[in-house]
């Protein structure tokens, strides 16, 4: 059995969500979270979230090996203090809502969409 040499404080360090249409991703995203995604030279085919060190973030990626999915692992991009104004924009934006939003004890609100490209994606807030 495993044991912990040192606290972890996160399980997450990196996300990447695949895109088909990588432009038509990132403008979802950007529309729906009201952010700017950012492009990297050495990186051409991700787009990073923002996202403050040693905070952890992740991109929309594109290229042959990223195949969107709505069956694959659901990562929960933070909405705290937003949480209905992204909601609001989801279909307006091209994506659908497939899990309204859910209030879990200890949690926060939830909610679950299907972004552009067919991927399933989680929202949360915690208050």
């Amino acid at each position: 059995m495993p044991t912990a040499e040192a606290t972890v404080t996160s399980t997450i360090h990196w996300f990447e969500i695949p895109a088909a249409d990588f432009a038509r991703a990132i403008r979802f995203y950007e529309t729906i979270l009201g952010i700017a995604l950012r492009h990297e030279a050495e990186w051409p085919n991700l787009a990073i979230f923002p996202y403050q060190r040693p905070g952890i973030s992740g991109a929309i990626a594109s290229g042959k090996q990223f195949r969107p999915s709505p069956d694959g692992i659901v990562i929960y991009l933070n909405c705290d203090g937003k949480f209905d104004a992204v909601l609001g924009r989801v279909e307006s934006a091209g994506g659908s809502i497939v899990q309204q939003k859910t209030f879990l004890p200890n949690v926060g609100w939830i909610a679950q969409i299907l972004d552009t490209e067919g991927n399933r994606i989680g929202l949360h807030s915690a208050a």
